[in-house]
């Protein structure tokens, strides 16, 4: 499938993003659930399977184990690194099915290898801004919540611009705010249609987890997690290119031009 252009510019639809977004995963549903098992599923079970003697204490009330301080930096330690390596890999599937998602709508058939290599290619610059973003909304989400909103929803298309663009940390920050004036509330009703689904299957999954337990319940969140990643990671770089075409009329070989 050759999709040279995806039209004329124009306004921001939700609609459209949403079709981008399962055609991309229907065209290479083996390669992004590959991509999602690597740098999502795999390390989602490892680090539950880590945390899981702090799990058992807090789900079990263990008095024995919740008034040691030591043993309550240890549980806030894992907790902080487990954090921080999840969100390490949740950049690295953005970055991998940023690069599966144009080549598909290039009408390129993309391979594992090269999704990866990508992803790691730009970890350090994906990493800092990542990191950034991170801290700027967490920042006015603590001061004031829609400022927070905001800002995050300036900055959502960052890590698809440094990827595409190669702008640079702080030139990608930029052109992702000048990308998404003026979409930013048609942005926030996507994914906020993404994360409650989301929320719906994790929570269903997590009382699976409570109530049966064992291997087979850390596998299944574990899937569960991957595919929601997978999904959200296609869908901000669906919207990504729809930005580019409603603000700019970009065709989808003039994104690709940066990698041939």
């Amino acid at each position: 499938m050759t999709t040279a252009t995806l039209g004329r510019p124009g306004r921001f639809e939700i609609g459209r993003v949403f079709n981008t977004t399962f055609g991309v995963l229907t065209r290479n549903i083996g390669l992004c659930i590959g991509l999602a098992a690597l740098f999502s599923g795999l390390p989602a079970l490892l680090i539950r399977l880590w945390q899981q003697p702090q799990l058992d204490a807090i789900l079990h009330h263990d008095p024995a184990a919740m008034p040691d301080p030591s043993a309550m930096f240890r549980n806030s330690s894992v907790s902080v690194i487990a954090g921080l390596i999840g969100f390490v890999f949740a950049l690295l599937l953005q970055a991998a099915l940023m690069r599966a998602t144009i080549e598909d709508l290039n009408g390129k058939r993309p391979s594992f290898g090269d999704c990866v290599q990508t992803a790691i290619r730009f970890l350090l610059p994906t990493l800092a801004v990542g990191l950034l973003v991170g801290l700027g909304a967490g920042i006015g989400l603590m001061l004031l919540v829609v400022p927070g909103i905001i800002l995050w929803l300036g900055w959502s298309m960052s890590v698809p611009v440094l990827i595409q663009e190669r702008r640079g940390v702080f030139g990608s920050m930029s052109r992702s705010r000048a990308l998404t004036k003026g979409s930013r509330w048609s942005l926030f009703g996507l994914f906020l249609i993404l994360i409650i689904i989301a929320m719906i299957i994790q929570w269903g999954m997590l009382l699976v987890l409570v109530l049966f337990g064992g291997i087979l319940a850390e596998v299944g969140s574990a899937l569960v997690q991957a595919v929601v990643s997978m999904v959200l990671s296609v869908a901000t770089a669906a919207s990504y290119v729809e930005l580019r075409q409603a603000k700019e009329g970009a065709s989808i070989d003039e994104l690709a031009e940066i990698f041939s």
